[in-house]
This record gives C-alpha cells, structure tokens and sequence, in this order.
C-alpha cells in the first residue's frame, strides 16, 4: 500500500496508461461500478452484519478502544486498504505493460524483461489461471449458498441442492450473456446497475438507523484504522489476534485477495486506459474502500444497536448466510428489502463471474485484451460444470466441508503470488527507472 501511496503522489503518477492522445473508455461512475462489482461483489451482502457482530462479541485485539470501534476497525482492516492495494499492484502494472509497452495482458508480461525462456512464464500464466478458477468458485459456492439460505429464511421452507444447482445455472447463464455481448453492453450496464442498487439499500438502512451514531462510529473507527494501520499489519503487541484467529479470519482474507488479485487486476487495467497513473492507483485504493468502510459501519453499527436493545445476543446474527436477512426483520419493508438483497446477491455474482470469465479467456487467447467468443463459452460453461460439481460433491459428502477445502486450496495456491508479487515490484521499478535514463540521454 506504501508504494502504490507514493508511486501515485510521484511525479510518475501523472503518466497515462497508453499514449497521451488516449481518453478513458468509461466514464468514471461506470468504471467504479466494474471495478467495485469485480473487486468486492457479494462478500459485502455475505459479511455485511455477520463480521462486525462476531469481532464485537469476540474482540481480535485489546488497544483500549470499545468492542464496538475494535470491531468496525478490524473489519475495515480485512476488507480495506490492503485488498484494495493488492488489486491496484496488478492492475498499475499489467495496464502500464499492456498499453505503454504493448505488450500481451498476461500475468507473465510483468516478467517479460527479465526471462525469455517460456516455461516460467507458461507456469506464471497457469498458476494464475487455477487460482482465478479456485476463487470464483469458492465465492459462487458461497454466494450461492447464501441465496438458498435467504430463500429459506423468507418462506420457512428447506430448499436444498437442486435449487443450489438450478440458482448456480442462472447465474451462469446470465454470465455467459453479459461476457458475450462484451464491456459495453454487458459487463458495464449489469456493474452499473449493482451500483444503484446496493446504494439504494445503504441509503434505507442509513435513513432508518441512528444516523448520527453511524457517522460517529465510521469517523472513529476509521481514524483508529489508519492510525493503527502498521501495528495491525505487522499483528504485534497489542494488535496481535493470536495465530488461531489469524488462520480463520486474515489469513485467510489475504488468501482470497491474493487469489482474485491476477485476473481483478488484469481486468481493472483492462478498463483503465487513458487514465493517469495517479488516478488509477488513488481511485482502486482510496474510493472502494471508502465506500466498504461506510457500508460496514452502517450495518454493523446499526447491528450493535438492535443488540443493545434486544437486551442479550443468541447468535442470531452467527449464521453467515442468513445474518442480513434476520437484520432486516428489525426494519419497515423487510420483505422488499430481503427480495432486492436476493437479486443483487444474484448480480453481483453475475458480475463477478463474467468479469473474471473476460480475464480467463484473455488468459487462453494469448493476452488478447479482446478475447474471441469462443473463448468465453468455454469458460463459461467449465466455471458453471466446475461450481455444480463442487456441490454435487459437498451434498453427498457433508462430512467434508468442501468450500472450507477450496479455501485452504486458496492459501495454498495464493502463497506464489505473495511472493511473486515482489519479483513484479522489482522488475517494473527496474524498467521505468530504465525507460527513465534513456528518455533523459
């Protein structure tokens, strides 16, 4: 986060991605809407009362704040800066490669002047590829999960694996359709539209808590978050969860950023050209993230308060995949607001799917930052087979949790790219120093 903060405030952040006649391709409402519904989607519907509750009943860390303030600063801290820092790493410098250098939109381009040989690059590209798919995989099995389990929760029924298997094809379908019709007419307008319709319940819920209270809690707990960002980065003394905690929670949050870092990336500079450096960098780190803070403290503030007055808390909200559904029971229209949660689950998983369905097909047509089409059926018929066989799998083995092993496959998998995301740093300080001189003589 430190060298995206002063790479965009140097005097390199005023270059363009691609050349200086270049103009953005979106607007820059449309281009936070893809990033964000890339980027985030419908873990922030998933963990939105679920989270804050759980580090206000279980404090990760003692400073001396309130349970409250602790427990909006550590989420802030696992959906903030840090995921968003990961994303802008791969997203300044494939974009600076593949429209200043020209060259494919690969992960391996980043390491394209330092090796010439194929196969460590071929591995770059195929480690991405299976990581990427791991990812999306494991976010729609528990999106999805999360739809069956609201579907459950309104109509008191038992919903089971076929409808699991039946909302996994629709949103497969509707994928496919939006990467087909490509950025424009697909991607853009369904981004677009989880946009609205995640303000519009932001904004009901804000207008019908105590909203004073809210800004309260987001301005304190934000100002402990950055005032405390490196000690928690670092988790010493006081800032330290201990390793049990680390291993549930942060670990395994790097883990899934990590993982959706390469094609989250290679798709936000895919739709930054013509933007600054300084531009893409601020707005990938600073505006999302903002945005999640504000999300995060209104539900979860808003949580503590219903808490307080219920007098004693049973873990209504514990349960992951129905925690926003029962919080909405505490408010006017809760049946509306439980429906348009449904369909934005619904989205955002569509967009997440074909977003990274876009990158795959880059990924298999050689860097082409305009995949051919067939390219997009394939993927997008595997990524749905891939899904409703993981739960197939877990239906007929529920002694094996198969998402919690698609997230410990994720640690795994993600460990390379901690790694190589160094390699990245240094090869590309390396050529723009070099691209520097050379301008000079």
């Amino acid at each position: 986060m430190l060298f995206i903060l002063g790479l965009a405030l140097s005097p390199f952040g005023k270059q363009k991605l691609g050349s200086k006649e270049d103009t953005p391709e979106f607007s820059r409402w449309a281009w936070i809407a893809m990033l964000y519904s890339a980027g985030m989607g419908a873990g922030i519907l998933l963990r939105a009362v679920q989270e804050p509750v759980f580090m206000q009943q279980h404090p990760p860390i003692q400073t001396g704040a309130s349970p409250d303030i602790i427990a909006l600063e550590y989420t802030f801290y696992q959906w903030g800066f840090t995921a968003w820092a990961f994303y802008g790493l791969f997203a300044l410098i494939i974009g600076y490669y593949l429209f200043t250098q020209k060259r494919s939109a690969l992960v391996s381009a980043s390491i394209q002047s330092i090796t010439k040989h194929k196969l460590p690059r071929h591995g770059i590209d195929i480690l991405a590829t299976f990581t990427t798919v791991f990812g999306l995989v494991g976010a729609v099995g528990l999106g999805t999960t999360q739809i069956n389990g609201g579907l459950n929760h309104i109509t008191q029924g038992d919903f089971g694996l076929w409808t699991t298997i039946g909302i996994t094809l629709c949103i497969a379908i509707l994928a496919f359709v939006s990467v087909w019709k490509g950025m424009h007419k697909g991607i853009k307008r369904i981004s677009t539209l989880n946009i609205w319709m995640t303000l519009a319940i932001l904004i009901y819920v804000f207008v019908q808590s105590d909203m004073v209270a809210v800004v309260y809690a987001f301005a304190k707990a934000v100002t402990h978050y950055i005032k405390d960002f490196v000690q928690l980065s670092l988790a010493v003394g006081a800032y330290d969860p201990e390793e049990a905690f680390l291993t549930d929670w942060t670990y395994y949050y790097w883990a899934f950023w990590l993982a959706w870092a390469p094609f989250t990336g290679i798709f936000i500079a895919r739709i930054s050209r013509g933007r600054t450096i300084r531009e893409l960098l601020l707005g990938v780190l600073i505006i999302p993230a903002m945005g999640t803070f504000f999300w995060f403290s209104v539900f979860g503030d808003s949580a503590f308060t219903i808490i307080e007055n219920w007098g004693a808390y049973n873990n209504e909200f514990g349960y992951v995949f129905s925690s926003i559904f029962v919080f909405f029971e505490n408010y006017p229209f809760a049946s509306i607001l439980n429906v348009i949660t449904i369909i934005l689950l619904v989205s955002f998983l569509v967009t997440s799917v074909d977003s990274a369905v876009f990158v795959l097909s880059m990924f298999t047509d050689k860097g082409n930052p305009n995949p051919k089409r067939r390219h997009r059926l394939i993927w997008s018929v595997g990524i749905a087979l891939f899904a409703i066989a993981m739960i197939v799998l877990g239906n007929a083995r529920p002694e094996i949790n198969v998402l919690v092993a698609l997230q410990k496959l994720l640690i795994i998998t993600s460990l390379p790219f901690a790694l190589f995301m160094v390699v990245m740093v240094m090869v590309f300080v390396r050529d723009i120093v070099r691209k520097k001189k050379v301008s000079y003589l």
